[in-house]
């Protein structure tokens, strides 16, 4: 018989993020047909009974498996896709999900390059027949649309020059539209002036508004906008970028996220790791107290996880 600790063993390569391969090999290799036997009969999670006590897989527990085996293959594909094509494709991802994942179109728009937003763009035209941004004024509705299509069709001035008159200006009319004072008496998400500012303005420039804000009225704008979830985000992917994808790593960390919160480990691992991911560390460590790569050590399987150890920390 098995004996209990290989069930154990075995429970826990089934149970993280990914699957723990090698402990299958090990444990599942030698084992003869009694052992199999027994195995189902004790582990109820993922077999059930019927009337002629034939243990049988449970179909959801199938189906999770299943999807924890791919994600390492997910993760290698994304990572050897070109950035573009990586990129349009989540696009397309996240408009098929729908409004729990218009975070992911703030993202991809408000953290890449110019250049690496027009490739995406260029690269959804090719894979879709469409534009990214008759996409997404097509199917995204509510008081967001006109900012998500305005950001997905920014091209920004990349440079260092900036008029910091304009940038002290442009804080106070944001304050004065978040205090109701806006031209049009409309959601900050919807006015003219926040849409304008937010998706023409470069990063640099963006940066300096943010500052003056928190110098003349004691509080950071995403703060002042919480209520307006979109703009939060927006704000944060602009200005902070290592905040927001250190966030989204802890947060698909945790036990019990959802899967569309676990698919950010992935994502920001792979789109990252050439790019900020030591400020991504470096943050991440200052706002949890806990190092990145121990986290993933701690709570991922397998080739996913050395994978992602390899990704995370690699020398650039």
């Amino acid at each position: 018989m098995a004996h209990s600790n290989e069930h154990e063993a075995l429970s826990k390569a089934f149970s993280g993020i990914g699957v723990d391969e090698k402990a299958f090999i090990t444990i599942l290799g030698k084992w003869q047909h009694q052992h199999k036997h027994t195995f189902r009969k004790t582990t109820s999670r993922m077999f059930l009974s019927d009337e002629r006590q034939f243990e049988r897989w449970d179909e959801d527990e199938v189906a999770r498996l299943r999807h924890e085996v791919l994600r390492f293959k997910c993760a290698v594909v994304m990572w050897t896709m070109h950035p573009w094509e990586r990129d349009a494709r989540l696009f397309k991802e996240a408009l098929a999900k729908g409004p729990d994942a218009h975070n992911l179109l703030i993202e991809l728009a408000c953290t890449r390059s110019s250049d690496e937003l027009l490739g995406a763009r260029k690269a959804y035209h090719s894979l879709f027949d469409h534009s990214v941004e008759e996409d997404v004024a097509s199917l995204v509705t509510g008081h967001h649309r006109k900012l998500l299509v305005a950001l997905v069709s920014s091209y920004r001035y990349e440079g260092p020059r900036l008029n910091d008159e304009t940038a002290k200006s442009e804080a106070k009319l944001l304050h004065d539209i978040v205090k109701g004072g806006g031209v049009d008496k409309k959601v900050p998400v919807q006015d003219e002036e926040v849409v304008r500012i937010l998706s023409t303005r470069s990063k640099v420039h963006l940066k300096a508004v943010f500052r003056h804000y928190r110098e003349l009225y004691g509080k950071d704008f995403d703060e002042e906008v919480g209520a307006h979830l979109t703009l939060k985000v927006a704000v944060q992917c602009l200005n902070h970028p290592e905040t927001y994808f250190s966030e989204a790593l802890h947060a698909a960390l945790q036990t019990g996220a959802d899967e569309f919160t676990q698919e950010a480990l992935t994502r920001v691992v792979v789109s990252q790791a050439d790019v900020n991911m030591a400020e991504i560390k470096a943050e991440y460590h200052k706002k949890f107290g806990s190092h990145l790569s121990q986290e993933i050590e701690a709570t991922v399987l397998g080739n996913f996880k050395d994978f992602l150890l390899a990704l995370v920390d690699r020398e650039n």
